[in-house]
């Protein structure tokens, strides 16, 4: 064992997420491929899952997972979801109550989901769930019809499902219907809910197969539970080059992955579409013999027509001297219409064309893409090889979920020579989802922090990371339990308080003298006060 690493530069901290039980790095795994879910009811609660290779010598993974209920700031990785079981190509998600979902390959190419009610902790709920090779899904997080609805598409490539490619949950994650056929099926793509409901899958074309035509497709109908899906359009974007597989700094995987995500924003720019992906750009005139940009477009109209592409990286000012790969290029848009993306970038490797490190690098658009902020390195260079597993890559996407003030990173490095799942959150953080930084909460007197561990005690208790027995919303470690006056004293005062609440609770865990929670207020609750008397 050693130490687990954290990675930090100017822009950001990045934390070991496949530790052991001691906190640890373990030696001679891997892992790779990983997936966030956020609950969106209590945001310090995050899990993430990866593909775990116990063995680099071996190709058989499981499905990690690993929680975390302090806003990433240390993580818990209690084994693979099944011990023994070949998974792959993990998907996590979140369901507007809190719920979250982890959607996992079997070695049969069928899927299963997973849903959690516990921040991650534990995923005792399980149903067969289709699939297939690299299956995505999304969850409909508007206040329509279809709020709640998960939906998920899968690659032709492999498995029993490649003729019809797209399905649909109407309980949650709970059970699944029969798939049906895309018009066109898409393949290494995402999902995408707008603000209208309307379902949008995005990939390369698959039958045939073509790297160079990249494809939008819509279904206006899969919201409403009481029609069957039907795909209403079908959209071809230029994104000016070529989708990239097992080449340069990924000799066994994909170079990323195609993203598709909507503004559900209610400023100027609400309503969008953007599509985008790592591509060779062999289409450009000024390419310059690079191997591997960020390529983007938007939609105004519903997906209907899509803009120009255009390059999000810049490479330094010299167009012609671009030779560095941007691969694993991953977008997500914030509800504030905010665009953040992230991919890993050679430019500053020795040899740029046959690079050995890479970092990772942001941007963000507060504009629907039209213009780009200056981009940031945000981590410290690393060998990208180093730690391949036995297929020969860093496995195929990261993910990312954004919200008003930053955005929650699951990502894959080699900071301990091995290859290991990293969580990294841009920009501050947001516990109580009210669009300011808790930094800024916390110095405004907005949000407190009684034990001085940077989680404000609010968002700590709604993720269950403290205990808070009397709902004072004061963490109990920070004051005396049995308090009940508030007045730093256990005594006599707050004997009368309990006795006048004696036997009077309506539901288990509403009255503050309700000391053991119970529901009822008696002489159990008597003995906690006496036992901490004074």
């Amino acid at each position: 064992m050693i130490a687990a690493a954290v990675a930090s530069v100017t822009f950001g901290q990045s934390v070991q997420v496949n530790v052991d039980a001691l906190g640890m790095n373990m030696l001679n795994d891997a892992a790779n491929e990983p997936s966030i879910a956020v609950d969106p009811t209590a945001p310090n609660r995050i899990a993430i899952g990866w593909r775990q290779f116990d063995s680099i010598s071996s190709s058989f993974r499981e499905a990690g997972v690993a929680w975390s209920n302090d806003g990433g700031r240390t993580w818990t990785f209690p084994g693979p979801l099944q011990n023994g079981t070949f998974r792959s190509d993990p998907v996590l998600g979140s369901h507007p109550d809190g719920t979250l979902l982890y959607y996992s390959m079997k070695g049969n190419f069928t899927c299963d989901m997973y849903r959690s009610t516990d921040g991650g902790m534990t995923w005792p709920f399980t149903v067969p769930a289709f699939g297939g090779d690299k299956s995505w899904f999304t969850v409909d997080h508007t206040d329509g019809i279809g709020r709640g609805n998960v939906y998920a598409a899968w690659s032709t490539a492999a498995g029993p499902y490649t003729g019809a490619t797209f399905m649909r949950s109407v309980n949650g994650g709970v059970s699944f219907q029969t798939p049906v056929a895309f018009p066109a099926p898409p393949r290494w793509g995402t999902l995408a809910v707008d603000s209208l409901g309307r379902v949008f899958a995005a990939g390369i074309q698959s039958l045939p197969y073509d790297p160079t035509t990249f494809l939008v497709a819509r279904s206006s109908n899969a919201q409403d539970p009481s029609q069957s899906v039907v795909f209403d359009q079908l959209t071809y974007v230029d994104l000016g080059g070529v989708m990239q597989v097992s080449q340069g700094p990924n000799p066994g995987g994909l170079l990323g992955q195609v993203w598709i995500d909507a503004n559900r924003s209610s400023g100027p720019f609400g309503g969008e579409l953007y599509i985008l992906s790592s591509v060779d750009p062999p289409l450009v005139p000024d390419d310059g013999n690079d191997p591997l940009d960020v390529h983007f477009a938007r939609s105004t109209d519903g997906g209907a027509t899509w803009s120009q592409w255009m390059r999000v990286n810049t490479d330094g000012p010299n167009p012609q001297g671009r030779r560095a790969w941007q691969w694993f290029a991953t977008m997500s848009v914030a509800p504030n219409g905010r665009i953040d993306v992230v991919w890993n970038d050679t430019r500053n490797a020795l040899d740029p064309q046959s690079p050995t490190t890479s970092e990772l690098w942001y941007s963000s658009s507060e504009d629907g893409g039209r213009t780009w902020m200056p981009e940031v390195p945000l981590s410290p260079p690393f060998n990208h090889s180093l730690g391949y597993p036995s297929q020969q890559k860093l496995g195929d996407y990261y993910h990312m979920v954004s919200d008003d003030v930053g955005a929650d990173l699951a990502w894959a490095a080699t900071f301990t020579g091995g290859q290991d799942v990293y969580y990294l959150r841009i920009g501050d953080r947001d516990c109580n989802r009210n669009g300011v930084g808790d930094e800024k909460d916390l110095a405004g007197g907005v949000l407190f922090d009684c034990d001085g561990d940077g989680v404000p005690d609010s968002c700590a208790i709604a993720a269950n990371a403290v205990d808070d027995l009397n709902r004072n919303g004061v963490p109990d470690s920070c004051e005396s339990i049995g308090d009940l006056n508030g007045d730093g004293i256990v005594d006599g005062s707050d004997l009368g308080d309990l006795l006048g609440a004696w036997g009077d609770c309506p539901m288990e865990g509403s009255c503050p003298a309700d000391l053991n929670r119970d529901g009822v207020v008696n002489g159990d609750d008597l003995g906690e006060l006496l036992g901490n008397w004074s």
